[in-house]
């Protein structure tokens, strides 16, 4: 029986937001065509200005919509599920960190439901993410995964990827944009040490950044190439590269994505 909504979403965090905020401005769905659900009336009040339907009962969505996205937070995912209990779904999409697509499927009682979990970061809040998602449950369905991507693609840069590297996601994407913060923050620290206000340091430090990542995003070198040019420019690059060596720059950056993909799998619900 066809579903009145193409999209139902259940939590209207930030996450969510950005999610339909990217689906209904890029005109990929009618904003008629999905419906929201959340408890919270000041998260439904943020999105009522983009014309989605708005409700704070999650059975209906669920039961009312064809694809199931699920964005609540890891701590308010069982309540949700059991909230859910006997309302079969055949397509969910999850963005609910903690949970692998085996556990999502126990909730919902049921082997036959597909589910398609999704890693998004902190930037898909403007349109610049990175998100590794796995599709492999719809692979019988292209319209399905092309509806799916279609969904993320509005968030960034979309990675479909197995499952079993969404840790490994979550360390170097999930998480990156903290490791990226705080690299950004010692760069202004040190420009401000050295006699530049604090606006002027952070202007050189992030077009820096977003420059050499433009760079990098290029086919035309590797990053070890472009490594190499930055440091053929002079010595004082490479004085600086060689303390960044010496204080195991790298290893500090392993160590960092290697905490992070511990921790992840050590609270995530399989």
């Amino acid at each position: 029986m066809k579903k009145r909504f193409k999209l139902g979403v259940i939590g209207c965090g930030v996450t969510a937001r950005a999610i339909l905020k990217g689906v209904v401005l890029s005109d990929f769905l009618h904003e008629k065509k999905i419906i929201v659900s959340d408890g919270n009336e000041e998260n439904l009040h943020k999105v009522n200005r983009l014309g989605v339907q708005t409700t704070d009962n999650n059975r209906y969505v669920a039961e009312n919509c064809e694809f199931l996205l699920l964005a609540v937070k890891q701590k308010d995912f069982a309540e949700a599920a059991a909230n859910l209990k006997g309302c079969f779904h055949e397509k969910v999409i999850s963005v609910v960190g903690g949970y692998t697509k085996n556990a999502i499927k126990k909730h919902f009682g049921s082997g036959a439901v597909k589910v398609a979990r999704c890693i998004p970061n902190l930037p898909c809040v403007i349109g610049s993410g990175a998100i590794g998602v796995d599709m492999s449950d719809f692979n019988n369905s292209p319209a399905d995964t092309e509806f799916i991507s279609n969904v993320f693609n509005c968030l960034g840069a979309v990675l479909s990827i197995d499952e079993s590297k969404l840790d490994a996601v979550t360390g170097i994407s999930g998480c990156g944009p903290a490791y990226a913060f705080m690299f950004l923050d010692g760069l202004i620290d040190a420009g401000v040490k050295r006699g530049l206000t604090k606006n002027e340091a952070k202007i050189l430090a992030v077009q820096t950044l977003l420059g050499a990542a433009e760079m990098a995003q290029s086919d035309e070198h590797s990053v070890a190439e472009l490594l190499m040019q930055s440091c053929g420019k002079g010595e004082a690059s490479i004085d600086a590269v060689k303390i960044l060596e010496e204080r195991n720059f790298r290893g500090i950056l392993d160590d960092a994505v290697g905490a992070c993909v511990k921790r992840t799998e050590e609270i995530t619900v399989k």
